[in-house]
């Protein structure tokens, strides 16, 4: 035992080895900084548990200010600690400054703001909020005018990030409002958020904003709602309806967006109505004419600057619309548009020429021309051409129409091509068909000149008489004749009124070798005896056989004049002269029928046209015949009463016209006689002043 003894206590009285000795040191190392750790852990804890963490707030000042690239300060109470284990977080007075180039000097501010965050959100994965309350917070969200930053970016240069929303548990938000400006548009909103509470991550209901703004020059008011509410604080898809009303006009725009301020390339649901389609494109200063009341639907894809609207369809008035349309919101705004038409109603169409639909449809067409400030029972419109607002943006449009709805006015197919650039107008071309035949034009007004540049260039193609006048008493029906005519006019003016008033040029219909039917009492031919037969019969037994017309007229300052107007019959040769003024909307015209054979009744006198375009007079009892008349019967009285008879005998000396002139369009100087004499009596393309 003694022995055993002695060994045991020599052992361990030996030194320990030294890796075992280090390792015991390390772990006393080890020890001692952990539980150091923990003390200062332990003591700042204490520290800010008791004093709120609030000497931390000039520090969270600078560290934000650093981090966000702008000044943070709070201005009233602050505090963060841990309570026990969350982080709590509350600044009272807290403002977070804009960019220089921002309008407001604060993009945002609160009088309260609350929030427990967990701790290790902060070091890894999605940032969490379990609770937050705001109060009397304000939000300012604005673009720079190139629209390349905004003011929710954080940092400096490219590297910038936009704030991202955390996920927060529950959340109390009050009295809060949110500022937008996008100086590109130009957009100014001011919205309002209703109450929120969430708890759970769950708000419940739909949050809704309100509020009002100025879109360009046109005030507005806006109702949105979030109806995804805990999507969107989970950072989920966001579905949104918004309202807005603004010029006599409401807008319904809904849809699903990726972030609550994403609407880049996401297809929205647009539905629009109103009194006036031109009311709502004037809020972008885009000049249309104007419409009855419309209802329209699209979908929406906003690009960068561009605004496509695709799957159009809807009305306006009593016809309807569909197709695309694109804004370019660039430094100049363009509008680029392809569009169709069924069927377009004559009262919609009025307004292409400056009428105001609603004043066609329940008064006429002269109470609508004397609404745009033209006189008493006149019908060209005196509207203005908006030359400001065509100066400020450019468009294209590409428009078929099937047909327009209309008792006497057979026209379809119409075809418009328009282009606006920089304030010169085209409609080059616009074709349509009418009555069988075509119609091509080109209409140009220029507003770079002042006044305006106005150019007409219409051609009308072959067309059947018989459909053509068929409102007007000729018969469709055996009736073989045709038409073809050319308008040209150049003048100056910003309404279609001046610009013809002022205008120069010819206009010109010829009519070929064919047969005309009437219905009823024509002024076709005016041999008495056949003028009583159709007044009795109401029809002809047979056609008017038509060798040539031509109905032209030279236009000078507005006023036209007869040059010629001449029309070869196989019975009658037909003479018109006289013309009539764009300015006042007077015609003066007489015509005259000439009978190539002996006629027993005939009063060989002018048919005269008088009055206003608006309401224009036929003189059939012309002062010519009524002396006539007289001669007749005086020469009854002391003669016979077949002696009267005598002052009404044709005796049939017309001369037929020679075709190849007529037929050509030619001035009344071309005009001859079959036997190649000229012509003195189919006016000569100079009138004098028409009242």
């Amino acid at each position: 035992m003694d022995a055993a003894t002695q060994i045991d206590g020599q052992d361990s009285g030996r030194p320990k080895p030294p890796e075992q000795a280090r390792r015991a040191r390390l772990l006393r190392i080890l020890r001692n900084v952990l539980i150091a750790i923990v003390l200062v852990v332990f003591t700042v804890w204490l520290v800010l548990f008791i004093t709120k963490g609030r000497f931390l707030k000039h520090p969270f000042e600078r560290v934000a200010s650093s981090a966000a690239g702008r000044p943070v300060s709070v201005g009233g109470d602050f505090q963060l600690y841990f309570a026990p284990l969350r982080i709590k977080f509350l600044a009272e007075g807290l403002n977070v400054g804009n960019p220089d180039w921002a309008g407001r000097p604060q993009m945002f501010a609160a009088k309260r703001i609350e929030a427990r965050i967990a701790p290790l959100s902060l070091l890894f994965g999605r940032q969490r909020a379990y609770s937050l309350d705001l109060q009397g917070g304000r939000v300012d969200l604005e673009w720079d005018k190139a629209h390349k930053r905004n003011t929710w970016t954080f940092g400096s240069g490219e590297g910038g990030k936009p704030f991202e929303l955390p996920r927060i548990d529950q959340a109390t938000i009050t009295d809060t409002r949110v500022r937008y400006v996008d100086p590109q548009m130009p957009l100014l909103a001011d919205l309002v958020v209703d109450p929120v509470t969430a708890t759970d991550t769950r708000i419940g209901k739909a949050v809704s904003v309100r509020g009002d703004g100025v879109l360009r020059k046109t005030p507005f008011r806006v109702s949105a709602r979030l109806l995804s509410p805990d999507a969107t604080v989970n950072r989920g898809q966001n579905a949104l309806e918004l309202t807005a009303w603004a010029a006599n006009n409401q807008v319904d725009v809904s849809g699903t967006l990726p972030s609550i301020a994403d609407f880049e390339n996401v297809p929205l649901k647009v539905r629009a109505r109103g009194r006036d389609l031109s009311e709502l494109l004037g809020i972008i200063d885009v000049a249309i004419p104007q419409t009855r009341r419309y209802a329209l639907r699209a979908q929406l894809v906003k690009d960068d600057e561009t605004y496509r609207f695709t799957g159009l369809t809807g009305t306006f008035g009593q016809s309807d619309l569909s197709g695309t349309l694109t804004v370019k919101n660039a430094e100049r705004l363009r509008l680029d548009a392809a569009l169709v038409t069924r069927r377009l109603d004559i009262v919609d169409a009025a307004p292409f020429i400056g009428y105001n639909p609603d004043i066609v449809a329940s008064k006429g067409a002269v109470a609508a021309a004397a609404a745009t400030g033209a006189g008493a029972q006149r019908v060209l419109p005196d509207a203005a051409l908006p030359v400001e607002t065509m100066q400020r943006f450019d468009a294209g449009l590409d428009w078929k129409i099937r047909t327009i709805r209309s008792r006497n006015v057979p026209v379809q197919d119409i075809a418009l091509t328009l282009s606006l650039e920089r304030g010169r107008l085209a409609l080059s071309p616009l074709t349509f068909s009418m009555a069988r035949g075509d119609v091509a034009s080109d209409l140009v007004f220029d507003t770079r000149q002042r006044p305006s540049a106005v150019s007409y260039d219409i051609r009308l193609k072959s067309t059947p008489m018989g459909r053509l006048l068929a409102g007007y008493g000729i018969a469709e029906s055996g009736t073989t004749g045709t038409i073809r005519g050319r308008i040209k006019l150049a003048g100056r003016g910003d309404t279609i009124h001046d610009s013809l008033a002022s205008a120069s040029g010819r206009i010109a219909f010829v009519m070929p070798r064919g047969a005309v039917w009437t219905r009823n009492v024509q002024l076709a031919e005016l041999d008495l005896g056949t003028f009583a037969s159709k007044m009795f019969q109401g029809k002809l037994k047979a056609p008017v056989e038509l060798n040539c017309g031509l109905v032209a007229f030279t236009v000078r300052g507005g006023t036209a004049a007869a040059d010629p107007i001449l029309i070869d019959t196989s019975k009658n040769v037909i003479a018109g002269r006289g013309g009539f003024s764009f300015d006042t909307e007077a015609v003066d015209m007489a015509f005259r029928a000439d009978g190539k054979k002996f006629s027993l009744f005939s009063g060989q006198s002018p048919v005269g046209i008088g009055g206003h375009f608006a309401k224009p007079s036929l003189q059939v009892i012309s002062p010519e015949l009524l002396g006539r008349a007289g001669i007749g019967l005086g020469i009854a009285v002391a003669a016979t009463p077949v002696a009267g008879l005598l002052a009404f005998v044709d005796v049939g000396d017309a001369k037929s016209a020679a075709c190849g002139p007529v037929l050509a369009g030619a001035t009344a100087k071309a005009q001859r006689t079959t036997k190649g004499k000229p012509r003195d009596d189919v006016g000569s393309g100079k009138a004098g002043k028409i009242d």
